[in-house]
């Protein structure tokens, strides 16, 4: 049987509302099938397995004729929650981000510079490791090696300009 085929038969398996749970999670953000995706959540609300909020769809753009878009004006992004995470400049940021969804250049530098410092520790526990020490004296013997094998050839090309 092909893969194609052993997926559909473990999807066949399935219980109706985990089949649901999983056509949901396929289709969000998929506007080619945002019909196929606002009936599977329909249905699984109906069955109580998967909640269902009015508030939060799949569309981005114009879901297309018959489709009731619920919030337009997002665009489909959640929204932050109102009365918290006032900044000192008075604009509301949840999160690190901004009330219409965009991260903040504090919580951008944040997380920049939580991966450098993570980087920068694994870099040196790393060096730490026998095998880490050995690469470091690997590098360092070929460094010593270069540099010995440059200084012979100016050697050896001021000779010929000399002679």
């Amino acid at each position: 049987m092909s893969e194609i085929g052993d997926f559909a038969a473990l999807l066949a398996a399935l219980k109706d509302e985990d089949l649901l749970a999983v056509v949901a999670t396929a289709t969000t953000g998929r506007p080619a099938l945002d019909r196929l995706h606002l009936v599977a959540v329909e249905l699984a609300g109906h069955t109580g397995h998967i909640e269902v909020r009015g508030d939060v769809t799949s569309t981005t753009g114009d879901p297309g004729p018959g489709v009731a878009d619920a919030t337009p004006a997002t665009y489909g992004q959640v929204a932050p929650v109102s009365g918290t995470g006032m900044s000192p400049g008075g604009i509301g940021e949840v999160g690190g981000y901004s009330p219409g969804g965009v991260p903040t250049f504090e919580s951008v530098r944040d997380k920049v510079e939580q991966r450098f410092g993570t980087a920068q520790g694994m870099g040196e526990l790393d060096r730490q490791t026998p095998a880490g020490r050995s690469a470091d004296e690997q590098w360092q013997a070929r460094e010593k090696a270069a540099r010995d094998r440059l200084d012979e050839i100016r050697n050896s090309m001021r000779r010929n300009d000399s002679g």
